[in-house]
């Protein structure tokens, strides 16, 4: 037990109460923050109040983030560099501030080296150079493929005896090409800027899209996204995260070298798994540091804001609705992180585990943004203030990356499969 001599207040940090970190951390937790103060929380408020086509234009104060984001030189190269317990706190951190400065912001630059990432990962040197320094998108949702994109299980988790959902984007696989057609949905982000897209498709290996079971064959691979018959559709006009550039791209026989593909058939679920699981850990960050920024926000607005003769923060109401919201946001980082270090530590990780993190934060994140909403009362009506942007952000995340109720429902179909497996019998 340790004794203190005198009633003190609790450390606390940006991250609230954090146990203690280092000078590395601490450093770059400070120019992080200083980032998404100064840089994305400026710049989504702007991108926030422009039609969808004035974000992507050319000359957009979007374009202006990518080259801010890279002086700060936080690759994940850095990443690798530190031990693994504080490679994942750093990543937290990181991914927090992000999230703290604007949702789509940070979405953006996550997804901006998903195929840059992927291409390291699987260690090939012509599609790292192929993806270095440009805006990168992950292209897996499709129009009639939406939450069937999640479903590895086609035994239990699919109509007996009809085939799988091979979904709208399809490729021919030959022996020296790659021929894609099709389209994916108008929810890719980054889809209307990309410059290069981490796929992931139907795929027919001259035996038909299905194995004997009704699971469609699948194909991941690096596409350039400059080649012939290639077209974008509108860039997506959405309720939030308006700094987020989303849209369709459409795939008119385009072809691609088969040395392109980083998941051929026998290999592509378990490389999907571990691409959503890699992808899903940023959502909890991002949407953990939103809950606190709406919860600083209230916070700051009920020392300010006075009913019945005093300040809102002198109502004992006003103090428990504020003592809730930051036992949300520390939850929310609890189980961010601990998904976070399951997903990049653990050797046998699952995106539904992943993803159950993702629902629980966005869900907590939800709460905190509604309640300071309510806090602000009429004034959050108003666009002058920025809890209208954060409400309409945090919305949003409750369907993206996977509809929570299905995401819920994946993660209890796991739960019987690691059942059936003695799991939960002793």
């Amino acid at each position: 037990m340790r004794l203190s001599t005198e009633l003190k207040l609790p450390a606390v940090s940006l991250t609230g109460f954090e146990t203690p970190m280092g000078e590395e951390e601490l450093a770059i937790q400070a120019s992080v923050h200083r980032f998404a103060k100064e840089v994305l929380r400026p710049i989504g408020q702007e991108l926030d109040k422009m039609t969808p086509e004035q974000v992507i234009a050319p000359g957009s104060p979007y374009y202006t983030v990518f080259a801010e984001a890279a002086r700060l030189g936080l690759d994940p190269g850095l990443l690798a560099q530190l031990p693994p317990d504080m490679a994942v706190r750093v990543e937290s951190l990181i991914g927090e501030e992000m999230g703290w400065g604007d949702a789509g912001l940070a979405i953006s630059l996550a997804a901006a080296s998903f195929p840059l990432e992927m291409a390291k990962a699987v260690g090939n040197q012509e599609l790292v150079d192929l993806c270095t320094g440009k805006i990168g998108c992950w292209m897996i949702t499709h129009p009639d493929k939406g939450s069937d994109v999640t479903m590895y299980d086609i035994r239990r988790d699919w109509t007996p005896g009809a085939q799988g959902n091979k979904g709208n984007m399809l490729a021919t696989v030959g022996k020296d090409e790659i021929v894609i057609n099709g389209q994916c949905s108008a929810w890719v982000s980054n889809g209307a800027v990309a410059q290069v897209a981490l796929g992931y498709l139907g795929a027919d290996y001259g035996d038909g899209f299905f194995d004997a079971d009704g699971r469609p064959h699948g194909l991941a691979a690096i596409i350039p996204l400059d080649l012939p018959g290639v077209s974008r559709g509108k860039p997506l006009d959405k309720l939030g995260q308006r700094s987020l550039p989303q849209g369709e791209i459409y795939f008119d026989n385009v072809r691609i070298p088969r040395r392109f593909a980083v998941a051929l058939q026998d290999s592509y679920y378990g490389n999907h798994t571990s691409a959503w699981s890699y992808a899903g850990t940023h959502m909890s960050q991002t949407f953990t540091g939103v809950a606190r920024a709406a919860f600083e926000l209230a916070l700051q607005y009920c020392h300010e804001r006075k009913q019945g003769g005093q300040l809102l923060i002198n109502h004992q109401l006003t103090r428990h609705r504020i003592g809730d919201m930051l036992r949300r946001v520390e939850l929310c980082r609890a189980v961010a992180r601990r998904s976070l270090a399951y997903a990049r530590l653990t050797p046998q990780g699952h995106a539904y585990a992943t993803a159950s993190a993702k629902v629980t934060v966005t869900q907590e994140a939800w709460q905190v943004v509604n309640e300071a909403f309510q806090l602000f009362g009429g004034a959050a009506t108003s666009r002058e203030y920025p809890i209208e942007k954060l409400l309409r952000d945090a919305r949003v995340t409750l369907i993206e990356d996977g509809e929570n109720n299905v995401l819920t429902m994946r993660l209890g179909l796991l739960a019987q499969q690691l059942h059936a497996e003695g799991w939960g019998q002793g």
